[in-house]
């Protein structure tokens, strides 16, 4: 027997994760999610104050660098690289 991807179910669309529009969120949502970003992400390398990187993410969020993925699944939102 082999596990082809023609045998394998396919996911249901509306568990897949997907990018909201930034303007969608208050001011608050987005510096909360920046906040989470710092310290999850800057936090575990060893950068001295993780907090100060928070304009510089702000930022990127604002360019388009990094996006808000949405998880249906797990009901939770956080930063990320487009796809």
């Amino acid at each position: 027997m082999t596990d082809s991807a023609e045998n394998q179910p396919e996911q249901d669309p509306r568990q897949e994760k997907f990018v909201v529009d930034t303007e969608l969120l208050t001011e608050d949502q987005l510096q909360g999610l920046v906040e989470e970003y710092c310290t999850r992400y800057h936090g575990l390398n060893d950068t001295e104050n993780p907090m100060g990187e928070q304009s510089r993410v702000m930022s990127a969020v604002r360019r388009g660098d990094l996006v808000v993925w949405f998880d249906p699944v797990e009901n939770t939102a956080g930063l990320g690289v487009p796809a």
